[in-house]
C-alpha cells in the first residue's frame, strides 16, 4: 500500500529540510506569471511571456516552484514541470543572476523531485545547454545521464547556435 501526501503538506513537511535559511519555496502561483517571465526573458534569449506560463501551467499535469528571498515578493528562481503518466519533463529552471552559485538551481530541483516521488513518476527529462556548465554540474550531481543531443538547437542573442543536450534521471517509482 503506497501513502499519497498532498502537495500542500509534502512541501511543508520538507521545507524545512531542502530550504536554506533566508528562502522560502512555494508552489508557482497564476499571480506571479508575469515575474517568472521577466526572470526567464532576462536569462533566455527567446524568453516566454506570462501569458505563455500561465497556458503551459493551465495544461494537465504541470506545476512549478518559486523561490523568493524572505521578505520579498517577487521570486528570484522558477521551475515549471509537466508530469504525463510516469514521465516528467522540466520545461523551464531558471535562477536570476543575482542568486546564482547559491544553491538555488538545487533547492527548485529537489523540490520537484520531492514532488515527482510523492506522484510516483519513474523518469524525469530536461534539456541543458552543452555549454551551460554550472547546470551540467548540478544536474550531473542530482544523477541525470546523458540519453540524447539535438544539435544547433538553442539561438543565443549574438545569433550562435548551440546544442541542447537530453538529460534523464531514472527515480524508481513507477
Amino acid at each position: 500500500m503506497y501513502w499519497y501526501l498532498p502537495l500542500a503538506w509534502t512541501l511543508s513537511f520538507w521545507d524545512g529540510l531542502l530550504t536554506p535559511p533566508g528562502f522560502t519555496v512555494q508552489p508557482l502561483g497564476s499571480d506571479e506569471l508575469d515575474d517568472a517571465a521577466e526572470l526567464h526573458s532576462a536569462a533566455f534569449a527567446g524568453g516566454w511571456s506570462g501569458d505563455e506560463f500561465a497556458s503551459l501551467l493551465a495544461q494537465g499535469g504541470t506545476f512549478g516552484f518559486a523561490v523568493r528571498r524572505d521578505g520579498q515578493a517577487k521570486p528570484i528562481g522558477i521551475v515549471l514541470a509537466r508530469l504525463t503518466v510516469d514521465e516528467a519533463e522540466i520545461l523551464t529552471i531558471v535562477v536570476d543572476r543575482s542568486a546564482r552559485g547559491k544553491g538555488i538551481g538545487r533547492l527548485l530541483m529537489d523540490n520537484v523531485l520531492q514532488y515527482l516521488h510523492a506522484e510516483r513518476a519513474a523518469s524525469l527529462f530536461l534539456e541543458v545547454e552543452e555549454t551551460n556548465a554550472p547546470a551540467l554540474a548540478l544536474y550531473r550531481r542530482l544523477r541525470f545521464e546523458e540519453v540524447g543531443r539535438r544539435p544547433a538547437y538553442y539561438a543565443g542573442r549574438d545569433g550562435t547556435r548551440t546544442s541542447a543536450l537530453i538529460l534523464k534521471r531514472t527515480l524508481g517509482a513507477g
